[in-house]
């Protein structure tokens, strides 16, 4: 019986064995095909993953390098216009400034230049009185049917100006001259061939500055008034003797004078004159247009 049981338990011991042993085996033959599996399926994923990240790093990168070249494309079809417009522009604006740089020098300098001009002239023609005095020469007809005699004068005038360019002048003269009275002329065989002559006048009139500079100005004058002829000096005074000689009967009648004086400065309150002028005279009913000048010295004074 005991030897029975020993056997039984033996039995049961090596069934138990055995089925431990086939589980053992069994677990053993399939648990190495996993971790096998596990490490193959790894590598493959881990290769996957290798291969997936340099993808799509070559994939940014082929990205970015497109947008690089479409960027440098587009740049290089828009930029180099821009450049090319800037540097032909900068010229053009660095020109431009430059000659509005130098017309603003000009125009200041012009300025300038007008005020200096202004100035000089305010100082010259703001005086309120001027006075001058000279000679003066006449081709004057002493007679009807005599020759012209040149009368040699003196001449004095004040002038009071309400601007700087108009004024009022108050003008006196006296002419000399001998007349020529010989020849066919001389109808009474009178020694006297060369009678001594002279007029004296009292004028008055505007004048007006119609073009001023620093150093020289250009007038209009016209006086009018009174002269006083002296033709029978040499004949004791007989009018009826100096008439018969041919010249003009003694008397007053009226004078006038149309002339353009012209200054020339030589300080702002002293200047020379000369005024081509005519110079009309109605002796003997009729009208002597005469041409002549006076010339002489001016010396203003009196500021407006």
């Amino acid at each position: 019986m005991y030897s029975s049981r020993r056997i039984a338990l033996l039995l049961a011991l090596s069934i138990v064995a055995a089925t431990a042993a086939l589980a053992q085996s069994s677990t053993s033959s399939s648990n190495p095909a996993a971790p096998d599996q596990a490490q193959a399926g790894q590598p493959a994923e881990q290769s996957h993953g290798k291969l997936n990240v340099p993808a799509r790093i070559k994939a940014h990168r082929a990205q970015r390098r497109a947008t690089a070249a479409q960027a440098h494309s587009s740049t290089s079809s828009s930029k180099p216009a821009a450049p090319d417009q800037a540097q032909a522009g900068q010229p053009a604006a660095q020109s431009q400034g430059e000659s509005q740089g130098q017309l603003s020098v000009q125009a200041r300098i012009r300025e300038r230049r007008a005020m200096r001009r202004a100035a000089a002239i305010h100082e010259a023609y703001s005086h309120r009185y001027e006075e001058y005095t000279g000679m003066a020469l006449l081709r004057f007809e002493p007679g009807a049917k005599l020759e012209h005699a040149w009368d040699y004068a003196w001449n004095v005038g004040f002038t009071r100006y309400s601007n700087e360019r108009l004024g009022y002048t108050v003008d006196g003269r006296g002419y000399y001259a001998t007349a020529y009275v010989g020849g066919p002329n001389n109808v009474t065989n009178n020694a006297i061939t060369n009678p001594a002559i002279s007029q004296y006048a009292v004028l008055a009139g505007p004048t007006y500055r119609f073009y001023m500079q620093p150093k020289y100005s250009v007038s209009g004058r016209v006086l009018g008034g009174m002269e006083k002829g002296n033709f029978s000096g040499d004949t004791n005074h007989s009018t009826i003797l100096s008439t018969e000689l041919g010249l003009w009967p003694d008397g007053y009648v009226f004078a006038a004078a149309a002339s353009v004086p012209m200054e020339y400065n030589l300080t702002p309150n002293i200047g020379l004159r000369v005024a081509p002028e005519y110079y009309f005279t109605g002796f003997g009913s009729t009208i002597q247009a005469s041409r002549g000048f006076t010339t002489g010295i001016v010396y203003r004074f009196g500021k407006q």
